[in-house]
């Protein structure tokens, strides 16, 4: 009896030797297969084809965002190359820089630079839409000024008092030529005060009127 019994642990030993490395084996191809196999749990948590699948949508988002931006700048305003008289003009008053296309484009370059073009875009979109007769054109050009530059989900968006806001809300309901006149208004206080003091001193400003002289001493 005894022998008998030793002769069976000894069979149990045998067996459990032979079922550990294979059922080592499972366990470590199981966990390997985490970082490469596709995996169906909530955690989505393995760097699988639903990975795959996730930053593919995110380069699309990037690329739709590049895209966007890349739509490009609203092209400058066609006028002929400013004299120097001009750009001397332009130091004398914001309504001198402002009055003529040339002045304005160069104070939009200077704009750009400071992140804040779209006050200039909103005025002159303003300008625009003062010269139109036709209804339904005046409606359809207030709807998109609003959508540019108005709405706060526009990254266009300009900076609008409430009292001002109200007030273009309420002329929105029949847009005409003058819905946004208190507002233009605002804009162009804005730049007059805090961008262009900063343009006079700017390079863009600077390298104009000295490439300018420097012409006018050659000649």
């Amino acid at each position: 009896p005894m022998g008998s019994e030793r002769m069976e642990m000894r069979k149990r030993q045998m067996s459990t030797t032979q079922e550990t490395p294979g059922a080592a084996q499972a366990q470590h191809s199981s966990g390997n297969r985490g970082p490469n196999a596709c995996c169906f749990c909530w955690c989505c948590c393995c760097s699988c084809s639903c990975l795959t699948v996730r930053n593919q949508d995110e380069e699309r988002a990037r690329r739709a965002s590049h895209e966007l931006q890349a739509e490009g700048i609203p092209n400058c305003e066609e006028s002929p190359a400013p004299t120097l008289e001009e750009v001397n003009a332009w130091a004398q008053s914001f309504d001198k820089l402002m009055l003529t296309p040339a002045g304005r484009n160069a104070f939009r370059e200077f704009l750009r630079t400071e992140f804040s073009e779209e006050n200039m875009l909103f005025w002159m979109a303003c300008e625009e839409l003062k010269q139109e007769s036709n209804k339904s054109v005046i409606e359809e050009k207030a709807r998109l000024i609003y959508e540019d530059y108005i709405s706060i989900l526009s990254p266009k968006e300009v900076s609008l008092d409430s009292r001002v806001r109200e007030v273009i809300n309420r002329n929105m309901l029949e847009p005409s030529q003058h819905t946004f006149d208190d507002a233009q208004l605002q804009i162009y206080t804005l730049m007059h005060r805090d961008s262009y003091p900063r343009f006079m001193n700017s390079a863009i400003y600077k390298d104009l009127l000295r490439s300018l002289s420097e012409k006018s001493i050659e000649a």
